[in-house]
C-alpha cells in the first residue's frame, strides 16, 4: 500500500494586520482556500478538526468538508476529529455519508475524544460519563456504518432498531479510523470494531510511540483480523531553510504551547524545551523539506506507517505563511519522503 500524505487543520485563528484575532468567518473561508490547495498540489487527504473554543473556527467542519468538496477534485475528505463523545453517532453517519455523496465518494470520518473538554458542559453532558459517552457512542457508529439492520442497546440513549440509516453510501463503506493518544486500551478498542488509528503525536518522539502500533497490530492479529492502517497526526511547518522555519514559526508555537499550558497547569515551557519540540527528537516536523522529510521518512519506518497528517496550522501562525508551508510541503517535501521510501 502506497503512504498517503495530507495535512491537517483545526482553522486556528491567527490575527490581522492589526493584531486583533480574525473573524472565524474570515478564517472558515481561509480554511477552504487551503484545502483547495492541497487538492489542486496532488496531496492524499485533508482534514479539518471539531472544536468548541475561541481560538479555533470550526465547530461543524463536515459543513466546511462539504464547501471544500465543491471545490476540490482528487483530495479525500475528513476529521480530525469528531468529537464522538458529544455527538450522536447516527447523524455523524448521516452527516458524513451526504458529504461522500457530495464528494463522490471521497468522506472519511476520524472520531475521538478530542483534546479538549469544552463540548460537555456546552451540549449538556456530564464530564462522569467520559468514558461511557465514547465506548457506547463508538460501539453504535460501528453498527451503523456497517450499513445493514441493526438493533442496539446501551444505557445512554434508548434502544434503537432500524433496518437502514439514510443515505446510504454508494460504495457501503464509510471510512472510518479511531484517533488516539497514548493509552493501550484505545488501540485495543479501536482493533476491537477493525477500525484503523491515527495516533496523535503532539510531545516528545515518535519513537515512543512504537509499542502502541505495535500493540494494536498484536491485537489485530489475535482477535483474526486484518492488518489495517496506522495513521500519524503531528503538528509542523516547512519553509526554505531550517533557520527560517524556526523563526517563523516559534513566535507562534511558544506563546501557544504555554496558553495550553496555564490551562492544564502545566509547567511554563522555556525557549530551549520549544527548540527541542522542533528538533529530530520532538513531536514538530519544522525545517526545511530535506529536514522535514527526513524526519517524516524515519517516523513512517519505525512505526511502519499508511499515513503521515501535518497539522500545518499553528496558533496565530498567518494565512500567507501556512500557504507557503503547504506548497513546500506538497512540491517540495513529499516527492523527498517517496524518493526514500522507494516511492518515487
Amino acid at each position: 500500500m502506497s503512504l498517503e500524505l495530507g495535512l491537517d487543520t483545526f482553522g486556528d485563528i491567527a490575527e490581522g494586520p492589526d493584531g486583533a484575532p480574525l473573524h472565524p468567518a474570515t478564517v472558515i473561508r481561509e480554511v477552504l482556500a487551503e484545502g483547495e490547495l492541497a487538492d489542486r498540489l496532488g496531496l492524499d487527504f485533508f482534514g479539518i478538526g471539531e472544536h468548541h473554543r475561541d481560538d479555533y473556527a470550526v465547530s461543524a467542519p463536515d459543513v466546511v468538508l462539504a464547501g471544500l468538496a465543491g471545490r476540490t477534485e482528487h483530495i479525500r475528505l475528513g476529521t480530525s476529529v469528531t468529537v464522538l463523545s458529544s455527538d450522536d453517532p447516527i447523524r455523524v453517519f448521516q452527516r458524513f455519508s451526504t458529504l461522500d455523496g457530495v464528494s463522490h465518494g471521497r468522506a472519511e470520518i476520524t472520531v475521538g475524544r478530542g483534546s479538549f473538554i469544552e463540548s460537555f458542559p456546552l451540549f449538556g453532558l456530564d464530564l462522569a460519563d467520559y468514558e461511557t459517552l465514547f465506548e457506547e457512542k463508538l460501539d453504535l457508529l460501528a453498527a451503523v456504518v456497517a450499513e445493514q439492520p441493526f438493533r442496539w442497546e446501551g444505557s445512554i440513549r434508548p434502544p434503537v432498531q432500524v433496518e437502514k440509516v439514510m443515505p446510504a453510501t454508494e460504495s457501503g463503506h464509510l471510512p472510518v479510523w479511531v484517533g488516539v493518544g497514548g493509552t493501550p486500551q484505545s488501540v485495543v478498542r479501536a482493533a476491537h470494531y477493525g477500525f484503523p488509528v491515527v495516533i496523535a503525536i503532539i510531545g516528545g518522539s515518535a519513537r515512543q510511540f512504537a509499542p502502541l502500533a505495535d500493540l494494536y497490530r498484536r491485537a489485530l492479529s489475535e482477535m483474526g483480523k486484518p492488518e489495517l492502517p496506522v495513521g500519524v497526526h503531528s503538528p509542523g511547518y516547512v519553509a526554505a531553510t531550517d533557520q527560517q522555519a524556526v523563526e517563523e514559526f516559534l513566535p507562534h508555537f511558544l506563546p501557544y504551547m504555554n496558553k495550553l499550558g496555564r490551562e492544564r497547569r502545566w509547567a511554563p515551557m522555556g525557549r530551549e524545551q520549544a527548540l527541542q519540540q522542533l528538533g529530530p527528537g520532538g513531536a514538530v516536523y519544522c525545517g526545511s523539506p530535506d529536514t522535514v522529510a527526513a524526519k517524516i521518512v524515519d517516523t513512517v519506518q519505525v512505526l511502519r506507517l499508511s499515513r503521515f497528517q501535518l497539522k500545518y496550522s499553528f496558533g496565530t501562525l498567518p494565512h500567507a505563511q501556512r500557504m507557503e508551508c503547504i506548497r513546500l510541503y506538497a512540491d517540495e517535501v513529499v516527492p523527498r519522503v517517496r524518493a526514500k521510501l522507494g516511492e518515487g
